[in-house]
């Protein structure tokens, strides 16, 4: 509005007196962020009626950040204007999804006696854009300064995605983001936020630990306000939740905002891509892995969620476990891809088996998921970047004959019914009856477990390769070591083993071994040319592997200790494989690590 004061206010602001003459515009004005309290740099934009054409006026507001719309506290025709002329003309120019925050500017406060609040209150209940009301006056250089913070803060900390004036509560965005905050903080998983887990929290968000005193202070606070805010001397998420409506209510959005963003939220309270994807570089032929500290990440959050203390996941415990997902990341094939208990419930160690396998086939998914648990604030890192190795060329493992991986792949190709899906459930410790009450709509096309190579703990991953002769593309043959099963009791099932050995594995580096399936049903005479013994004598290959799931325990795993041993060591020739020491030594060093593996596991439950 014309002669409100408009340029007076922003020439008051910069010589810190009111001018004696006032042009009708004042210059654009840049304010360095070192004089600014939030230390970010402001440009302040004058408008005239007089001097701007309207076309203008439209392309200053689609630049700014933020709009003060000024009126004078003794001018009743300038505050009606408000609401008839600026903010629906405000409105109309700028995009319904980015809000822009307005804010009221009663200025020439030296005029009059009265305040003009009682008029302005309820044009600020009634829009919801208008973040605050600040009356000041350009000649008494009345609250200038603080017409400028008020501006800035508007940009950097806005009420509007946090709280909702008229339902004075927060709003439920707000409530979704500070109880996933909550609960990446309750460390032990006890629902209350006690000293330690506080002074982490206050550490972690705002550079200072809390002092004994000032904790108290807090929790007074909230006993005084609520009577479920405070239990066993901690606090509850009704108490967290309280104290930020408190913070907000009286004007310390920032603390709020502060939170929100060292937690990866954004403006609009949705997780950065910034956060949940941070730049990992992969080089071909290099695969990634959790290091030590991502495994000592996920056993806590495993031991944070199982109540029982059983080694398992009920699926309750795995569903509060995912509570700071935006979804349920794990589906029931997850049951039938890892090791489970008897009542089907995803064991300790095929929890790790299960974010091993994420991290080896679909990394930057693993990076979304250890960015939901917060990897990043619990263990001090820059990002979850951190949570990973990458390793080295294979190539290079190739030449020095020797490798640093933990996790080697093995793809399982044959024709439909030859085996394949038995072969990988027996890897789970599952015989033929368990396998049978499997539901088709939950079965997995992999299966990973651990197994042990001269007492070195490594991790299989089986991968079912549907049978299309013609279409193995270069996934379904990249690998460290391939399986090739047929059924013994179907004599048109080895061919298929043959043709896709002869086409893709004949001159390549991958060792293969045949799997003679189903060995306890009646072995029939193969079509194929050459007998299986034949063709792998041949070839130079091991002689086929008999197996069998139609056990009364769980089936024998000596096979897929000798599949990781092959795969780790792929220069060894076939004739030392034959060399029985070389399996017995790796055997050996297995069991001896498995019976002390599990020693070791029954010691660490009895510490927890």
């Amino acid at each position: 509005v014309p002669k409100v004061g408009k340029t007076s206010l922003i020439m008051s602001l910069v010589s810190e007196e009111f001018p004696d003459e006032v042009p009708l515009r004042a210059e654009e004005i840049t304010i360095p962020a070192d004089v600014t309290p939030e230390r970010v740099p402001t440009h302040i934009v004058d408008y005239s009626e007089a001097e701007q054409s309207d076309e203008q006026l439209y392309q200053e507001i689609s630049k700014a950040n933020v709009i003060c719309i000024v009126y004078s506290v003794n001018n009743k025709k300038s505050i009606e204007k408000v609401t008839s002329h600026w903010i629906p003309l405000i409105n109309e120019r700028t995009d319904k999804d980015s809000r822009l925050p307005l804010i009221l500017v009663g200025n020439k406060s030296d005029l009059v006696e009265h305040s003009s609040m009682e008029t302005i209150l309820p044009i600020m209940n009634q829009y919801s854009e208008i973040e605050t009301c600040v009356e000041c006056s350009a000649k008494n250089l009345k609250n200038i300064s603080e017409l400028f913070y008020y501006a800035q803060k508007a940009v950097l900390h806005p009420t509007g995605p946090l709280y909702s004036p008229e339902e004075k509560e927060m709003k439920p965005s707000c409530i979704k983001a500070l109880t996933r905050i909550f609960k990446i903080s309750d460390l032990d998983n006890d629902g209350i936020l006690n000293d330690n887990e506080l002074n982490f929290f206050q550490r972690t968000c705002f550079n200072i630990p809390l002092a004994p005193q000032a904790l108290e202070d807090v929790k007074n606070v909230v006993r005084k306000n609520m009577s479920d805010g405070v239990k066993d001397n901690g606090l509850t998420l009704k108490g967290f939740l309280f104290l930020h409506t408190l913070f907000i209510q009286r004007g310390r959005h920032e603390t709020t905002w502060t939170v929100l963003r060292r937690f990866g939220y954004d403006d609009d309270l949705e997780l950065t891509q910034e956060y949940l994807f941070p730049l990992l570089k992969i080089p071909p032929d290099c695969t990634t892995e959790l290091n030590h500290n991502a495994y000592l990440f996920l056993q806590s959050v495993f031991d944070k969620h199982d109540n029982d203390r059983d080694c398992a996941l009920s699926p309750d415990e795995l569903k509060d476990l995912f509570k700071v997902f935006p979804y349920m990341p794990w589906g029931p094939d997850v049951n039938n891809t890892v090791c489970t208990n008897e009542q089907g419930w995803i064991t300790y160690q095929g929890y790790l088996s299960q974010w091993t396998l994420t991290t080896y086939l679909d990394v930057q998914r693993c990076l979304e998921y250890l960015g939901y648990l917060g990897y990043s604030i619990i263990q001090e890192q820059e990002s979850q970047a951190a949570a990973f190795t990458i390793t080295r060329n294979k190539r290079i493992d190739l030449q020095k004959k020797q490798t640093q991986r933990s996790v080697f792949r093995c793809n399982v190709l044959g024709v439909r019914g030859s085996g394949k899906s038995g072969f990988l459930q027996a890897f789970l410790g599952r015989n033929l009856a368990r396998q049978k009450r499997i539901r088709e709509d939950r079965k997995s096309y992999y299966a990973i477990s651990t197994t042990y190579v001269y007492g070195q703990e490594k991790y299989l991953l089986l991968h079912e390769v549907l049978p299309d002769f013609e279409f193995l593309s270069e996934a379904d043959l990249a690998c460290d070591v391939v399986c090739l099963v047929y059924d013994i009791s179907n004599p048109g099932s080895f061919e298929y083993c043959a043709k896709v050995y002869k086409k893709h594995f004949l001159d390549s580096k991958t060792p293969c071994v045949i799997i003679a399936a189903k060995s306890d049903l009646h072995e029939a005479r193969q079509y194929y040319s050459l007998s299986p013994l034949d063709f792998c004598r041949k070839h130079k290959l091991h002689p086929p592997q008999l197996f069998t799931c139609n056990t009364d325990e769980a089936p024998s795993k000596d096979i897929y200790t000798k599949l990781t041993t092959m795969a780790m060591y792929p220069h060894v020739t076939q004739a030392d494989l034959k060399n029985s020491t070389f399996w017995l030594r790796a055997s050996v060093g297995a069991t001896v690590f498995a019976v002390l593996g599990f020693a070791m596991y029954k010691a660490l439950l009895k510490q927890r």
